[in-house]
């Protein structure tokens, strides 16, 4: 595909722009904004360097919309579009699930202590970073609030993408991102409590259900799936066995949703993660089916369509917080920005030498430093929308995810122009 062309769409996207606010005609330059990002994004996607930052300059792209015409993402058809935020981070979080399998978390056992100091290190200057920035700053309490939940909140897919670009030690920080979810229903809600209690009401129990619901639930689901995609058994690759798949997943799923919440007893709040996963691993078999064996498609189909899905889950639930939080964004933005770039920076330098301390090599530092550094912005905007019930806590989960991918990237590229020596993991 030839993305040439979208660069010149962006030159005259500028150039609209740069006139329509020389002139006066400032509210009316949404537009030719929004169509600005829109072909860099595309532009980006053609070139080996940028291509890292096009989900950023989408994220952007659809932030200028919600900010420009708010109304568009607030309801459909009387539809609140809010109600999706938790079913994308689901199936967003089902996608992560899928890239893992059963040797990500074993993986601990053969390095325990990179993926301990890794983990006590997020989980602790992260979130009290958070809360020290959120009471310099003065923030209101919502959305300081946010700015501590973004802090306590596991590592997110992103890292290991940057920690893969940066030539640093992946199957750490898989492991590290895996074991640091998997504790999080636990984890979050606790430092929350302690940290963000006296500023919003919270709910510990609800928020651990939450979580198992909104990320745990999807994630075992997508481990499944994995097993289906990837295994070279015979039986998962039979058109027989796929169907056996696809039918009851589809079907049960489809049970669950009339199912009263009184027969499902204490599983009642976990009843949309349920409903999803299921539904999910009958989908991806049912797609394994048509592309593989039908289709005759290739075989790492979902390597393919894993990312686009996540990149625009992830960019429509930033802008459905966006326009609800338009006006607020106006007066706070600029200083939540200032509040993640700080968070963001203390994360990788605390990260990357409380490794060094703890004796890490080099590369397992740097794969610290990216864990520690970026969170999983997603699962911080589902529970502030869906436990907090608060587009103001969301705002700081809506800014900092953007930033992380934009930071991580840039350091990235700097560590991968400094490779280090071939070195043995650490498993002390």
């Amino acid at each position: 595909m030839n993305y040439k062309p979208f660069g010149y769409i962006f030159l005259a996207a500028a150039l609209t722009t740069l006139i329509m606010l020389l002139t006066g005609y400032r509210s009316e330059v949404g537009p030719p904004v929004i169509i600005l990002f829109a072909s860099l994004a595309l532009y980006c996607s053609g070139h080996a360097f940028f291509k890292s930052f096009v989900f950023t300059i989408w994220v952007f792209a659809f932030v200028a919309a919600s900010m420009f015409y708010p109304s568009a993402f607030g309801t459909w058809f009387n539809f609140d579009l809010a109600i999706l935020i938790v079913p994308l981070i689901q199936i967003i979080m089902f996608g992560m699930g899928t890239t893992l399998n059963v040797k990500d978390f074993g993986r601990v056992f053969t390095m325990p202590w990179p993926v301990f100091i890794g983990i006590f290190l997020q989980f602790t200057i992260m979130p009290f970073v958070g809360y020290s920035i959120a009471m310099l700053f003065g923030f209101e309490p919502e959305v300081a609030a946010g700015v501590i939940l973004i802090g306590s909140c596991p590592g997110g897919v992103a890292s290991n993408l940057m920690t893969y670009l940066a030539g640093a030690n992946v199957a750490l920080s898989v492991t590290m991102t895996s074991c640091s979810t998997l504790i999080s229903p636990v984890m979050t809600p606790l430092l929350m409590k302690t940290l963000a209690g006296k500023l919003v009401p919270i709910n510990f129990v609800e928020m651990m259900f939450s979580i198992f619901n909104m990320i745990i639930i999807p994630i075992l689901a997508g481990l499944i799936a994995n097993r289906i995609l990837y295994s070279k058994k015979k039986w998962f690759n039979k058109t027989g066995s796929l169907v056996l798949i696809t039918v009851p997943g589809i079907l049960l799923s489809i049970v669950i949703i009339f199912l009263p919440a009184d027969f499902l007893g204490p599983l009642a709040t976990l009843k949309l993660g349920l409903i999803i996963g299921i539904a999910l691993i009958g989908i991806v078999a049912l797609a394994k089916l048509l592309v593989r064996n039908i289709l005759n498609g290739p075989e790492n189909w979902m390597d393919k369509a894993l990312p686009v899905v996540s990149m625009c889950g992830i960019c429509f639930i930033i802008a459905i917080i966006t326009a609800r939080s338009r006006d607020q964004l106006l007066t706070v933005g600029l200083m939540l920005i200032v509040a993640a770039v700080i968070h963001n920076f203390i994360g990788y330098i605390f990260g990357y030498w409380g490794a060094r301390v703890a004796k890490l090599d080099e590369s397992s530092c740097r794969t610290v430093g990216f864990e520690v550094g970026m969170q999983n912005g997603g699962m911080a905007s589902g529970i502030a929308m869906g436990v907090l019930k608060s587009a103001s806590a969301a705002l700081a989960p809506a800014i900092f995810g953007p930033w992380m991918n934009i930071s991580g990237s840039v350091l990235a590229t700097w560590w991968r122009r400094k490779p280090v020596q071939k070195q043995k993991i650490q498993k002390n």
